[in-house]
């Protein structure tokens, strides 16, 4: 197996552009899992051979291809297994490709401090130095049953497999998106919380009908806030039950909104992630009994009918008609 696991520099309200980056990697390769909010694995054995070039030939492909059609640039690691590629792709700088080869990875696996191998926290790696064996080639060395010792069965398996470099997890193609998302940036550094919320309403409207569309629910919501000075606020809050019902969305993007307690903070664009998404059809909805909440989901529908037949400006609240 050769994998690249591709990189892509997305700021966070840059999210949304995933879906149209994932297509770029899938022309080299069908085998392609996302990886939201940024990154991509993707099996290229069969495209070396339809391509006629090596890993880093094609990481280059996927590069140029990402750059030239929508101006993202992308950092990519390569190696046999998955956990090798993912490992190489966080140590590449962006333009660049970082590739492991199949009789180098006890080389670079070598000398790296145990923390580094995917999986392992930090109460994990406490345990491990507290017997001196604070290495990737010291775990590697280290008896089966000694490791089963300190971490129990199971887990001391698990990391001497990855310390030997060895990753059985196959690279799974997921057509459907685990995630969407969709942003919303200011003309300018934007103080006022109405127009913050105002902001939030059109995306959960956005992202209800998206969801609505492809028949898929989400199980959570995760919100963005981008300041003037670049920087960034991530909060992610679980849904009381998977929905596509641009209500309960909009409800659970404002609780997040106020658990911020922005104060005249210079907002330069909101973004929010539907994560979790599963098919519509397994879905479960706990009945309310409530005739208001009857009452939007009808008027919900018949707004997306509206839409699907006269285009998504057809229906939208009274505070964005405005």
């Amino acid at each position: 197996m050769t994998v690249l696991c591709v990189r892509f520099r997305l700021d966070a309200a840059e999210e949304a552009a995933l879906p149209a980056l994932l297509a770029t990697v899938e022309g080299i390769t069908p085998a392609v899992q996302a990886l939201p909010p940024d990154t991509a694995l993707a099996d290229v054995s069969g495209a070396r051979r339809y391509f006629a070039g090596d890993a880093g030939r094609l990481a280059s492909l996927i590069r140029v291809r990402a750059l030239a059609l929508h101006g993202v640039e992308c950092a990519i690691g390569a190696g046999p297994t998955p956990m090798i590629a993912r490992m190489a792709a966080r140590e590449a700088p962006a333009g660049t490709t970082l590739v492991v080869a199949d009789d180098g990875v006890a080389e670079y696996l070598a000398r790296k401090p145990v923390a580094a191998l995917p999986g392992v926290g930090s109460a994990t790696a406490r345990a491990l130095c507290a017997y001196g064996l604070d290495s990737v080639d010291r775990v590697a060395a280290a008896p089966l049953g000694t490791l089963q010792r300190i971490l129990g069965a199971r887990a001391g398996r698990e990391v001497r497999e990855k310390a030997h470099g060895i990753d059985r997890a196959p690279v799974t193609p997921n057509a459907a998106a685990r995630s969407v998302a969709a942003e919303r940036p200011f003309d300018r550094d934007e103080l006022d919380p109405f127009r913050h919320r105002r902001a939030l309403l059109s995306i959960t409207g956005e992202l209800g009908a998206r969801l609505r569309d492809e028949e898929q629910i989400c199980r959570s919501l995760t919100l963005t806030v981008r300041y003037a000075d670049r920087s960034t606020t991530t909060r992610t809050r679980g849904l009381q039950e998977p929905t596509a019902h641009t209500t309960a969305l909009t409800a659970a993007a404002y609780a997040l909104y106020e658990a911020l307690g922005l104060q005249r903070a210079r907002v330069r664009g909101v973004s929010l992630r539907a994560e979790g998404l599963t098919p519509a059809e397994h879905a479960s909805h706990q009945l309310t009994f409530d005739p208001a909440d009857e009452k939007a989901r009808r008027i919900e529908e018949a707004a997306d009918r509206a839409r699907a037949r006269f285009g998504p400006g057809a229906v939208v609240p009274g505070t964005l008609a405005a």
